[in-house]
This record gives C-alpha cells, sequence and structure tokens, in this order.
C-alpha cells in the first residue's frame, strides 16, 4: 500500500516469486488500476444520483477526471517508482480513451505508454521491470483482441452460471498466455520462473484487490479517529492467507523451473516470435511460433557452465559432471554472491565446498581440482590465501594446470596451457563463464557495451 517492501520476509517474497504473485508485492498495475477503477465507479455512481447534473454533464468524463486524480495521488503517495509511474501512465492513456469513446485496451494505448516510458528512462528497455509489464500488457491485448477469444466472450441468451463459467474460462487462459509470454523473460533475468502462476492469480488477484487493499485503506481511513485496530486484524488475516497460499503453491511439485543463464540468441528468438504473435492478427501471427520454438528447443537443450568465475577472482564455481551440485572455493557468509552462483547455474539448495570435490587437493594457498568432461581431464588451479608464495614453485603449479583462478596479480612465469584468470585479466573482462566441452568463454565485458565505465573486454 505504501510501496515500502523493506518488511517483507526473505522467505515469503521468494514463496510469492515462485508462485508467481511478485507482481502483488510492488505497486503495479494492478495496485494503480484498483485504486483508479473504484474512485471511477464510486464517482460515476454517486453523481448519477443528481439527474440535473447527469443530464447535462458526461459523467464518465468527470469520472474519468477524478480516477486520474487519484492515480497521481496515489502514484506520489508510494514513492513514484519507476513501475508505478509506468503503470499509472498507461492508466491515465485508459482513462483519456474512455472520455473519448475509444477502445481504451488497444496495440495503440501500449505503444503510447511504451513511447512515453522510453521518453523519460530509455535504459528501462533492458530491465526486466519494463518487459515484464509491457509484455504481460501486449499478451492480454492480443489475447483480447483474437477473433476466437471475440466469439467466446459474445454477449448470448444464457444464465447465469454459463456465463460466469466462461469468463473463469477466460481468466484461466489470460493467465496461462500471460505466464508463457513472461517465462522467458524471468529465466532470462533470474534463472527461475513459477509455473502454477495462472492458477495462483486467479484467486490471489481479487484477494488482494477486492479483500487487501480495501481494507488497508479502511483501517488507514479509521487510524484518523484512532478506531482502525479492528480492520487492522481482518487486513493480517487477509494477507496471511495470501502469503500462505503462495508458500504452499511455491512447495508444490515441479512448482518452479530452474534454467542456468540463457544465451542471447536464444532470448531474442522468445522476444521476437512473442512480438509476431502479439502485433499481427489472422494466421500470419502463427509464424511467430518459429522463433518461439526455436528458442524453446535452445533453451531445453542448455547445460549450466563448467566453472563460474567472479569478477574479482575471489568465489569460484564448479559443477559437477551430472549438473546437479555447485562446489564452491571459498563458502562466503554472503547471500548475494552465493544466490548469484547458483542462479547462474541453475539449481537450488545450499552450494558444497570444494574440499568435497573428488580427488581434490587443498592447502592454507591453493586448490588443485581435475574437472573431467568428455574424454579429457582439466586441471585448475585457484588461489585461496593471500600469503607470499615462492615464484619457481607458483610456476611449477601453473606448468601443470590448464586453468589458472586468482585474485590476485600473478608473474609472467605462471603460464598455464589455457587461461591465466588472475586480476589482470578480470579487470578487463569482469566474471567469467568457462564451457570446458565446447572451450567457449563468456565474459561480463561482453554485455555491458563501451562506456566510459567500463573498459572494452580483452
Amino acid at each position: 500500500m505504501t510501496g515500502d517492501r523493506g518488511g517483507i520476509e526473505k522467505d515469503d517474497a521468494q514463496a510469492m516469486r515462485d508462485a508467481g504473485l511478485a507482481h502483488l508485492l510492488s505497486i503495479s498495475g494492478l495496485h494503480v488500476s484498483a485504486v483508479i477503477g473504484a474512485v471511477y465507479m464510486l464517482v460515476v455512481r454517486l453523481l448519477a444520483l443528481f439527474p440535473w447534473l447527469a443530464l447535462r454533464v458526461r459523467l464518465p468524463v468527470l469520472a474519468a477526471g477524478a480516477g486520474a486524480l487519484a492515480g497521481i495521488a496515489y502514484t506520489l503517495l508510494t514513492g513514484a517508482e519507476v513501475p508505478t509511474v509506468r503503470s499509472c501512465i498507461g492508466a491515465l492513456l485508459v482513462l483519456t480513451a474512455l472520455a473519448l469513446g475509444r477502445e481504451p485496451l488497444s496495440l495503440r494505448m501500449l505503444a503510447v505508454a511504451a513511447f512515453c516510458v522510453l521518453l523519460l528512462w530509455p535504459e528501462s528497455i533492458v530491465g526486466p521491470s519494463f518487459q515484464m509489464s509491457f509484455g504481460a500488457v501486449l499478451a492480454i491485448v492480443a489475447l483480447g483482441t483474437a477473433e476466437p477469444v471475440r466469439r467466446f466472450l459474445a454477449p448470448r441468451d444464457e444464465g447465469f452460471a454459463p456465463r460466469a463459467l466462461r469468463y473463469l474460462a477466460m481468466v484461466l487462459l489470460t493467465g496461462a498466455v500471460i505466464e508463457l509470454a513472461l517465462m522467458p523473460i524471468g529465466l532470462y533475468h533470474f534463472h527461475r520462473a513459477g509455473i502454477y502462476g495462472a492458477l495462483a492469480n486467479v484467486v490471489a488477484i481479487p484477494l488482494t484487490t477486492f479483500v487487501v487493499m480495501p481494507l488497508i485503506g479502511l483501517a488507514l481511513a479509521l487510524d484518523l479517529a484512532g478506531a482502525g485496530t479492528p480492520v487492522w486484524w481482518l487486513a493480517g488475516h487477509a494477507i496471511e492467507l495470501l502469503i500462505g497460499m503462495a508458500h504452499k503453491i511455491a512447495a508444490q511439485p515441479g512448482a518452479v523451473s530452474m534454467m542456468p543463464a540463457m544465451g542471447t540468441r536464444a532470448f531474442l528468438l522468445f522476444v521476437s516470435g512473442g512480438l509476431w504473435l502479439g502485433l499481427w492478427s489472422g494466421r500470419v501471427r502463427l509464424l511467430g511460433l518459429v522463433p518461439s520454438v526455436a528458442g524453446a528447443l535452445i533453451l531445453a537443450t542448455m547445460a549450466p557452465p563448467d566453472v563460474l568465475v567472479t569478477g574479482d577472482g575471489r568465489h569460484v564455481g564448479l559443477v559437477d559432471e551430472g549438473g546437479e551440485r555447485l562446489f564452491v572455493l571459498r563458502d562466503d557468509r554472503s547471500d548475494y554472491v552465493r544466490d548469484n552462483l547458483l542462479e547462474l547455474a541453475g539449481m537450488a539448495g545450499d552450494p558444497v565446498p570444494i574440499e568435497r570435490w573428488p580427488e581434490v587437493r587443498c592447502n592454507r594457498d591453493f586448490c588443485s581440482v581435475p574437472v573431467r568432461r568428455a574424454d579429457r581431464t582439466w586441471h585448475l588451479l585457484m588461489t585461496r590465501g593471500h600469503d607470499s608464495v615462492p615464484e619457481r614453485m607458483l610456476a611449477a603449479a601453473c606448468d601443470k594446470a590448464d586453468i589458472v583462478i586468482a585474485d590476485r596479480w600473478l608473474p609472467r612465469s605462471c603460464r598455464p596451457s589455457w587461461i591465466k584468470a588472475d586480476r589482470s585479466l578480470l579487470s578487463r573482462t569482469g566474471g567469467l563463464a568457462i564451457d570446458l566441452t565446447s572451450g567457449k568463454v563468456t565474459t561480463v565485458a561482453e554485455g555491458q557495451g563501451r562506456h566510459g565505465w567500463w573498459r572494452p573486454a580483452w
């Protein structure tokens, strides 16, 4: 309600993400539209009670103006974060269309909203928030404007129960389409995606829109007179019900799909196919399935990298041959480093200390690790101490290694057969993802571009 997410427990936030309900944790289009819609309906109903006014003034225009003011006030109240401002701009465009008697949800509205956002924040186009927000709306508009869907929802002479079932089926279909549209974006940016989000949102969105938010709003209003405690109690139980549902769904078998870092090629195939499906109409839009299926095939055959190296060389992750466990050089207390390594490897759970790797040899300063891939054994030498090492001993150890990884500068006499990832190299490349089977090395610098704050990759 306020935009402050600092009090949300880490486990609760993760359960909401895994259940496909993360959009409820931030001030998004759902919340802005709920506030504006409530004000719009309230103003129309109240003004309609005055016949003199209703016969002389277009009430939808007045209601749209009141809703716009409420949306802007709510956006400012909650901190005017970029996602909230983006949602507010889209809602204002919908209100303008309603006031003019035009179709509110259309691709033109989506294009104007995207243009306004990119005019103010052009860098947001590469972020997950922009991509997921506009991807979801594009999926909704494309589905709603499809001719089979229009025929399915067309008015007909039928009872309440069949009509309710048709709309429930449409809600489920819309949720499933949105999940399919957003899953590649979630996998690309976060390396994990929920599977049951469509079913979860069928319950969670009405619970949030019609129960949680009105109760919180009423409690805040009653707090002015010191009488909000009973309503806060009800709101607390409603929120506990929402979080409990998220934990229940996230704990189901197969609820979360984990993937290693997706290549840009597969992601662009997904995006191009999704845009084609959304922007065209008729049977020609089905051609968008071709790049989408190609991206899915690439994703299905994707394996995690064998070696992950952070930009400072301090942290190294090794994936076992089965791709099931991640071994780490340092058992760091930082959740940020650990979670990043697990996400890039597409794994869940806790990493395993490198000392438990088969045939590893470690002392206070170094670890020597044999890694078997296909018909070859690669020898990795990794530093983990800070003491001075005689150069001749270091040179002899490097001579037996294929890859040397260090968080310090290594002398020229250290010459492994393939890669010397010391501070000199890592300062130019950033972190590394190494695939031993194909011999491919992916660097962070490759995705940074040529900017003043980042030197080009070597």
